[in-house]
Protein backbone atom coordinates (compact mmCIF):
# COMPACT_ATOMS: atom_id res chain seq x y z
CA UNK A 1 0.00 0.00 0.00
CA UNK A 2 1.37 3.42 -0.98
CA UNK A 3 1.93 6.03 1.71
CA UNK A 4 0.06 9.33 1.33
CA UNK A 5 2.26 12.44 0.91
CA UNK A 6 1.79 13.50 4.55
CA UNK A 7 3.19 10.17 5.76
CA UNK A 8 6.43 10.72 3.86
CA UNK A 9 6.76 14.09 5.53
CA UNK A 10 6.30 12.51 8.97
CA UNK A 11 8.86 9.78 8.24
CA UNK A 12 11.37 12.30 6.92
CA UNK A 13 10.85 14.49 9.98
CA UNK A 14 11.38 11.52 12.32
CA UNK A 15 14.54 10.55 10.42
CA UNK A 16 15.97 14.06 10.65
CA UNK A 17 15.04 14.24 14.33
CA UNK A 18 16.85 10.96 14.92
CA UNK A 19 19.93 12.24 13.09
CA UNK A 20 19.93 15.25 15.38
CA UNK A 21 19.18 13.41 18.62
CA UNK A 22 21.83 10.69 18.33
CA UNK A 23 24.83 13.07 18.15
CA UNK A 24 23.26 15.26 20.84
CA UNK A 25 22.85 12.28 23.16
CA UNK A 26 26.39 11.10 22.37
CA UNK A 27 27.97 14.40 23.39
CA UNK A 28 25.59 15.42 26.16
CA UNK A 29 24.71 12.20 27.96
CA UNK A 30 27.41 9.87 29.37
CA UNK A 31 24.71 7.26 30.00
CA UNK A 32 23.60 7.33 26.38
CA UNK A 33 27.22 7.07 25.27
CA UNK A 34 27.61 4.03 27.54
CA UNK A 35 24.61 2.27 25.98
CA UNK A 36 25.71 3.16 22.43
CA UNK A 37 29.20 1.80 23.09
CA UNK A 38 27.96 -1.42 24.66
CA UNK A 39 25.42 -1.96 21.88
CA UNK A 40 28.11 -1.51 19.24
CA UNK A 41 30.52 -3.74 21.20
CA UNK A 42 28.06 -6.64 21.29
CA UNK A 43 26.76 -6.04 17.77
CA UNK A 44 30.26 -5.83 16.31
CA UNK A 45 31.24 -9.14 17.96
CA UNK A 46 28.15 -10.80 16.49
CA UNK A 47 29.02 -9.40 13.06
CA UNK A 48 32.63 -10.58 13.29
CA UNK A 49 31.36 -14.01 14.30
CA UNK A 50 29.32 -14.16 11.10
CA UNK A 51 32.52 -13.52 9.13
CA UNK A 52 34.46 -16.09 11.15
CA UNK A 53 31.97 -18.93 10.86
CA UNK A 54 32.63 -19.94 7.22
CA UNK A 55 36.40 -19.71 7.76
CA UNK A 56 36.25 -21.86 10.90
CA UNK A 57 33.81 -24.31 9.30
CA UNK A 58 36.55 -25.47 6.92
CA UNK A 59 38.22 -27.26 9.86
CA UNK A 60 35.01 -28.08 11.70
CA UNK A 61 35.06 -27.95 15.50
CA UNK A 62 38.77 -27.47 16.25
CA UNK A 63 40.69 -25.59 18.96
CA UNK A 64 42.96 -24.15 16.25
CA UNK A 65 39.99 -22.05 15.13
CA UNK A 66 40.47 -19.98 18.28
CA UNK A 67 43.41 -18.34 16.48
CA UNK A 68 40.98 -17.04 13.87
CA UNK A 69 38.64 -15.58 16.49
CA UNK A 70 41.57 -14.01 18.33
CA UNK A 71 42.89 -12.42 15.13
CA UNK A 72 39.47 -10.95 14.32
CA UNK A 73 38.91 -9.55 17.82
CA UNK A 74 42.31 -8.02 18.61
CA UNK A 75 41.49 -4.66 16.99
CA UNK A 76 38.46 -3.90 19.19
CA UNK A 77 40.58 -2.31 21.93
CA UNK A 78 41.68 0.36 19.44
CA UNK A 79 38.07 1.25 18.62
CA UNK A 80 37.47 2.03 22.29
CA UNK A 81 40.82 3.62 23.10
CA UNK A 82 41.73 0.92 25.61
CA UNK A 83 45.41 0.20 26.07
CA UNK A 84 46.07 -3.37 27.22
CA UNK A 85 49.48 -3.98 28.83
CA UNK A 86 50.61 -7.58 29.29
CA UNK A 87 53.26 -8.56 31.80
CA UNK A 88 54.59 -11.99 32.74
CA UNK A 89 53.70 -13.81 29.50
CA UNK A 90 56.98 -15.73 29.87
CA UNK A 91 55.33 -17.64 32.74
CA UNK A 92 53.21 -19.72 30.36
CA UNK A 93 54.57 -23.29 30.32
CA UNK A 94 55.96 -23.75 26.79
CA UNK A 95 54.97 -27.31 25.97
CA UNK A 96 52.38 -28.85 28.26
CA UNK A 97 48.67 -28.61 29.10
CA UNK A 98 47.58 -26.33 31.93
CA UNK A 99 44.54 -24.60 33.40
CA UNK A 100 44.33 -20.80 33.24
CA UNK A 101 42.29 -19.09 35.98
CA UNK A 102 41.38 -15.42 35.65
CA UNK A 103 39.25 -12.84 37.43
CA UNK A 104 35.99 -11.91 35.73
CA UNK A 105 34.77 -8.29 35.70
CA UNK A 106 32.63 -7.82 32.58
CA UNK A 107 32.26 -8.76 28.92
CA UNK A 108 35.28 -6.49 28.32
CA UNK A 109 37.42 -9.32 29.74
CA UNK A 110 37.35 -10.60 26.17
CA UNK A 111 39.81 -7.84 25.21
CA UNK A 112 42.39 -8.89 27.79
CA UNK A 113 41.84 -12.56 27.06
CA UNK A 114 42.47 -12.15 23.33
CA UNK A 115 45.59 -10.09 24.05
CA UNK A 116 47.29 -12.86 26.03
CA UNK A 117 45.51 -16.07 24.94
CA UNK A 118 48.11 -18.84 24.51
CA UNK A 119 48.03 -21.36 21.69
CA UNK A 120 45.56 -24.27 21.85
CA UNK A 121 43.70 -22.62 24.72
CA UNK A 122 39.91 -22.45 24.88
CA UNK A 123 37.57 -21.00 27.51
CA UNK A 124 35.09 -22.97 29.55
CA UNK A 125 31.79 -21.07 29.25
CA UNK A 126 28.22 -21.35 30.46
CA UNK A 127 25.98 -23.31 28.12
CA UNK A 128 23.73 -20.31 27.47
CA UNK A 129 26.47 -18.80 25.29
CA UNK A 130 25.95 -21.65 22.82
CA UNK A 131 22.59 -20.11 21.89
CA UNK A 132 23.94 -16.56 21.45
CA UNK A 133 23.42 -16.50 17.70
CA UNK A 134 26.49 -16.27 15.49
CA UNK A 135 28.78 -15.83 18.52
CA UNK A 136 27.64 -19.14 19.96
CA UNK A 137 28.26 -21.02 16.72
CA UNK A 138 31.68 -19.39 16.26
CA UNK A 139 32.64 -20.35 19.81
CA UNK A 140 31.49 -23.93 19.25
CA UNK A 141 33.58 -24.18 16.08
CA UNK A 142 36.57 -22.82 18.02
CA UNK A 143 36.32 -25.65 20.55
CA UNK A 144 34.91 -23.63 23.47
CA UNK A 145 33.77 -26.03 26.20
CA UNK A 146 30.20 -25.45 27.37
CA UNK A 147 28.96 -26.42 30.82
CA UNK A 148 25.43 -26.38 32.23
CA UNK A 149 26.15 -24.97 35.67
CA UNK A 150 22.59 -25.65 36.81
CA UNK A 151 23.10 -29.41 36.42
CA UNK A 152 25.96 -30.38 38.71
CA UNK A 153 26.13 -33.96 37.48
CA UNK A 154 26.57 -32.87 33.86
CA UNK A 155 29.18 -30.29 34.84
CA UNK A 156 31.24 -32.90 36.71
CA UNK A 157 31.00 -35.27 33.74
CA UNK A 158 32.16 -32.57 31.33
CA UNK A 159 35.07 -31.68 33.61
CA UNK A 160 36.17 -35.32 33.66
CA UNK A 161 36.15 -35.39 29.87
CA UNK A 162 38.08 -32.10 29.78
CA UNK A 163 40.75 -33.58 32.06
CA UNK A 164 41.28 -36.41 29.59
CA UNK A 165 41.29 -34.00 26.63
CA UNK A 166 43.94 -31.82 28.29
CA UNK A 167 46.37 -34.70 28.32
CA UNK A 168 45.45 -36.55 25.12
CA UNK A 169 45.16 -33.50 22.81
CA UNK A 170 47.58 -31.03 24.44
CA UNK A 171 44.85 -28.48 25.12
CA UNK A 172 44.83 -25.62 27.64
CA UNK A 173 41.61 -24.29 29.15
CA UNK A 174 40.70 -20.84 30.47
CA UNK A 175 38.35 -20.70 33.46
CA UNK A 176 36.80 -17.79 35.37
CA UNK A 177 36.63 -19.34 38.86
CA UNK A 178 34.43 -16.56 40.27
CA UNK A 179 31.67 -18.13 38.20
CA UNK A 180 29.99 -14.85 37.28
CA UNK A 181 30.89 -11.29 36.34
CA UNK A 182 31.84 -9.04 39.22
CA UNK A 183 31.26 -5.33 38.53
CA UNK A 184 32.24 -4.13 42.00
CA UNK A 185 35.96 -3.65 41.43
CA UNK A 186 36.86 -6.60 43.63
CA UNK A 187 37.22 -10.38 43.41
CA UNK A 188 34.52 -12.86 44.41
CA UNK A 189 35.22 -16.16 46.21
CA UNK A 190 36.42 -18.87 43.82
CA UNK A 191 34.43 -21.91 42.83
CA UNK A 192 36.61 -25.03 42.88
CA UNK A 193 35.83 -26.71 39.55
CA UNK A 194 38.95 -25.39 37.80
CA UNK A 195 41.16 -26.57 40.64
CA UNK A 196 39.58 -30.04 40.72
CA UNK A 197 40.20 -30.17 36.97
CA UNK A 198 43.88 -29.27 37.33
CA UNK A 199 44.40 -31.75 40.18
CA UNK A 200 42.60 -34.52 38.32
CA UNK A 201 44.78 -33.98 35.25
CA UNK A 202 47.87 -33.21 37.39
CA UNK A 203 48.62 -30.12 35.30
CA UNK A 204 49.76 -26.64 36.47
CA UNK A 205 47.46 -23.74 37.17
CA UNK A 206 48.41 -20.43 35.52
CA UNK A 207 46.74 -17.47 37.30
CA UNK A 208 46.02 -14.36 35.22
CA UNK A 209 44.90 -11.07 36.79
CA UNK A 210 43.26 -8.20 34.93
CA UNK A 211 43.39 -4.85 36.70
CA UNK A 212 40.21 -3.05 37.72
CA UNK A 213 38.33 -1.26 34.93
CA UNK A 214 36.97 1.37 37.30
CA UNK A 215 38.88 4.28 35.77
CA UNK A 216 37.25 3.82 32.36
CA UNK A 217 34.26 1.47 32.77
CA UNK A 218 31.50 1.17 35.37
CA UNK A 219 28.20 -0.54 34.66
CA UNK A 220 26.51 0.91 37.73
CA UNK A 221 27.45 4.49 36.80
CA UNK A 222 26.80 3.91 33.07
CA UNK A 223 30.32 5.11 32.29
CA UNK A 224 32.55 3.89 29.46
CA UNK A 225 35.54 5.97 28.39
CA UNK A 226 39.07 5.22 27.20
CA UNK A 227 41.74 3.93 29.58
CA UNK A 228 44.38 1.35 30.38
CA UNK A 229 44.19 -2.22 31.64
CA UNK A 230 47.09 -4.31 32.83
CA UNK A 231 47.05 -8.08 32.39
CA UNK A 232 49.47 -9.88 34.67
CA UNK A 233 50.41 -13.55 34.11
CA UNK A 234 51.60 -15.12 37.36
CA UNK A 235 54.04 -18.04 37.76
CA UNK A 236 52.39 -21.46 37.29
CA UNK A 237 51.23 -23.31 40.39
CA UNK A 238 52.10 -27.03 40.25
CA UNK A 239 49.53 -29.67 41.20
CA UNK A 240 51.63 -32.83 40.93
CA UNK A 241 50.96 -35.11 43.87
CA UNK A 242 47.90 -33.18 45.05
CA UNK A 243 44.60 -34.93 45.72
CA UNK A 244 40.99 -33.71 45.84
CA UNK A 245 41.44 -33.11 49.56
CA UNK A 246 44.05 -30.45 48.73
CA UNK A 247 41.73 -28.49 46.42
CA UNK A 248 40.17 -26.09 48.99
CA UNK A 249 43.59 -24.96 50.25
CA UNK A 250 44.88 -24.74 46.66
CA UNK A 251 41.96 -22.55 45.56
CA UNK A 252 42.37 -20.25 48.56
CA UNK A 253 46.12 -19.94 48.00
CA UNK A 254 45.72 -19.05 44.30
CA UNK A 255 42.95 -16.56 45.05
CA UNK A 256 45.06 -14.88 47.71
CA UNK A 257 47.99 -14.45 45.32
CA UNK A 258 45.69 -13.11 42.58
CA UNK A 259 43.95 -10.73 44.97
CA UNK A 260 47.30 -9.33 46.10
CA UNK A 261 48.32 -8.63 42.49
CA UNK A 262 44.85 -7.25 41.68
CA UNK A 263 45.19 -4.67 44.43
CA UNK A 264 48.71 -3.82 43.32
CA UNK A 265 48.03 -3.28 39.63
CA UNK A 266 44.67 -1.59 40.26
CA UNK A 267 46.24 1.18 42.34
CA UNK A 268 49.54 1.86 40.56
CA UNK A 269 48.08 4.07 37.84
CA UNK A 270 48.06 1.30 35.26
CA UNK A 271 44.48 0.18 35.71
CA UNK A 272 41.68 0.87 38.14
CA UNK A 273 42.64 4.49 38.82
CA UNK A 274 42.15 5.62 42.41
CA UNK A 275 39.04 3.51 42.99
CA UNK A 276 40.66 1.07 45.39
CA UNK A 277 42.49 3.87 47.16
CA UNK A 278 39.33 5.52 48.42
CA UNK A 279 38.66 4.86 52.13
CA UNK A 280 35.96 2.29 52.62
CA UNK A 281 35.76 1.40 48.95
CA UNK A 282 37.01 -1.88 47.51
CA UNK A 283 38.60 -3.16 50.74
CA UNK A 284 35.22 -3.78 52.30
CA UNK A 285 34.20 -5.85 49.33
CA UNK A 286 37.33 -8.00 49.07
Amino acid sequence: MDLWPGAWTVLLSLFLLLLFLLPALWFCSPSAKYFFKMAFYNGWILFLAVLAIPVCAVRGRNVENMKILRLMLLHIKYLYGIRVEVRGAHHFPPSQPYVVVSNHQSSLDLLGMMEVLPGRCVPIAKRELLWAGSAGLACWLAGVIFIDRKRTGDAISVMSEVAQTLLSQDVRVWVFPEGTRNHNGSMLPFKRGAFHLAVQAQVPIVPIVMSSYQDFYCKKERRFTSGRCQVRVLPPVPTEGLTPDDVPALADRVRHSMLTIFREISTDGRGGGDYLKKPGVGEARL
